[in-house]
């Protein structure tokens, strides 16, 4: 009976250890996409506006003829 009582807390404690790693690894794959999101958005807002249209005028106004 103490070998089965044994064997019972050994495999409690390697799933509680188990779920640890997995937590951890979790942790540090969320904070890498984080990252990798604040640098996207980093490009993303370094990048020239596209033009507007003209407003005014016979060119410009039904095309974007911007090049």
């Amino acid at each position: 009976m103490d070998s089965a009582v044994n064997a019972v807390v050994g495999a409690g404690v390697a799933l509680q250890q188990f779920n640890q790693d997995q937590d951890m690894q979790a942790s540090l794959l969320k904070r890498s996409l984080d990252n990798q999101s604040a640098q996207i958005s980093q490009l993303m807002d370094s990048m020239a506006p596209e033009p507007k249209l003209a407003a005014t005028g016979t060119v410009g106004t039904q095309i974007n003829t911007y090049a």
